[in-house]
């Protein structure tokens, strides 16, 4: 059986927000429910999305810094945000910082389960031209073999490796969050699972010790960062 797709939807008016809940279940997507910005942040980096509806104008964080909060985590996933009528202001912010659609409010339901269904349509059909190779300095990962190449020297990652290796590669020089890690690789953020990321995120800083350009540095309280030959910064792991 397929998995649903699971939905972050983000709307302070609680009796739209359980009505738009209900029926987005109704049409098969698994959808949780915040009713302000600052939950709504909360619950993004806990579970895994494949999309996120976000009000604009929202209590404790509202929702043009919500999405340019999601993008620093996250720079691929769909976002749609829902505006008041005739706030044109609020569609140019929306796109400016990171939003693929948006729907003015009062709205069809159906019309916005179609421009979610667009999307996703859209997000498969990128699926084959996704980045497969990452390189940097004299490192080379294809995240399809799952092998590693530095200077000349070549390892096959196990599968757990090539994932968070690729969530690092795809966050070069920006902060992965170590909840989002979690929940993308391992689907639960508890502590075991911690541990266990710990353990992998030091099998791969000994295997790109052979690329002094490169290094995996905590950041305290948030996760981690991939520093490589891109980044001027110069940072110490923690």
């Amino acid at each position: 059986m397929e998995e649903k797709l699971k939905l972050l939807l983000c709307e302070d008016d609680e009796n739209l927000g359980l009505l738009l809940r209900e029926y987005l279940q109704a049409k098969g997507y698994d959808t949780d429910l915040f009713t302000d910005g600052e939950a709504g942040y909360k619950g993004f980096v806990k579970e895994k999305y494949d999309l996120c509806i976000l009000d604009v104008m929202m209590p404790k964080k509202d929702g043009i810094t919500l999405v340019k909060d999601i993008r620093a985590i996250n720079s691929d996933i769909p976002i749609i945000f829902l505006t008041a009528k005739n706030m044109k202001d609020d569609v140019v912010e929306g796109f400016k910082a990171g939003a693929d659609d948006y729907i003015t409010k009062p709205f069809s339901m159906e019309e916005l389960v179609l421009r979610i269904d667009a999307i996703f349509r859209r997000v498969k059909g990128r699926k084959s031209k996704e980045q497969q190779v990452y390189q940097f300095g004299n490192m080379e990962f294809n995240t399809q073999t799952q092998y590693l190449n530095i200077n000349g020297e070549g390892t096959k990652l196990t599968t757990k490796e090539s994932e968070l290796l690729s969530l690092l590669c795809a966050h070069a020089n920006d902060i992965l969050e170590r909840s989002y890690a979690l929940k993308q690789i391992w689907a639960d953020d508890n502590y075991f699972n911690a541990r266990s990321m710990d353990v992998y995120i030091t099998k791969l800083r000994k295997l790109l010790k052979g690329e002094p350009s490169i290094e995996i540095i905590n950041i305290h309280g948030k996760g981690y960062k991939l520093i490589t030959p891109t980044d001027g910064e110069q940072a110490n792991a923690e």
